[in-house]
């Protein structure tokens, strides 16, 4: 009864705090790099805020556009690229994996995917369910050719002779199993 009870508080105080927890992890993230990948696009955002952000590519050939700089056809080699802004540097250590015949899946697309396996599954479940629900009291056709007629009670099995009890002339059978003293 306790449980049915603090289930809507436990509720009410996931949605207070996870609103919280998220604003303040976007407020730490606010020092880092954000690398977007599409195809072998690589798109690189640096984390200094104002304009007239400078990049040294070390190499890599791409566009700047404001604070991102965008590097077309990446071939996957790491680079060492770095954003500057007057005196402030950031330096960023590229070891992105691009693909050219990989395909993008959105999170409606994968949790599509999800939800149709798990109703696929669902469904074989219940066929099967439903088709050996009625197979639990027939006999089997191959094991026993007896016919079988209104339930009867069984006799009692025969006893295993090896159990038998020792009879008043057989005692000389079980002369050898006297205790031995040692």
């Amino acid at each position: 009864m306790r449980l049915e009870r603090s289930l809507p508080l436990l509720g009410l105080l996931l949605c207070a705090v996870f609103p919280l927890v998220s604003f303040l992890i976007g407020l730490s993230s606010q020092g880092e790099f954000l690398v977007e990948i599409s195809g072998t696009t690589v798109t690189i955002t640096c984390p200094l805020e104002d304009e007239g952000i400078q990049w040294d590519p070390s190499g890599k050939r791409g566009d700047t556009e404001e604070r991102k700089f965008i590097i077309k056809d990446h071939d996957s080699t790491p680079a060492n690229l770095s954003c500057s802004l007057g005196n402030k540097k950031r330096k960023l250590y590229l070891n992105a994996r691009v693909c050219a015949n990989c395909e993008e899946l959105d999170a409606l697309t994968v949790a599509g995917i999800i939800s149709a396996d798990l109703l696929i599954t669902l469904g074989v479940l219940i066929l099967v369910y439903y088709f050996s629900k009625g197979r639990k009291g027939r006999a089997s056709a191959g094991g026993d050719s007896r016919p079988r007629g209104p339930k009867m009670q069984r006799p009692p099995p025969v006893p295993n002779p090896d159990y038998e009890p020792i009879r008043k002339g057989q005692r000389e059978v079980y002369a050898g199993l006297e205790s031995r003293g040692f």
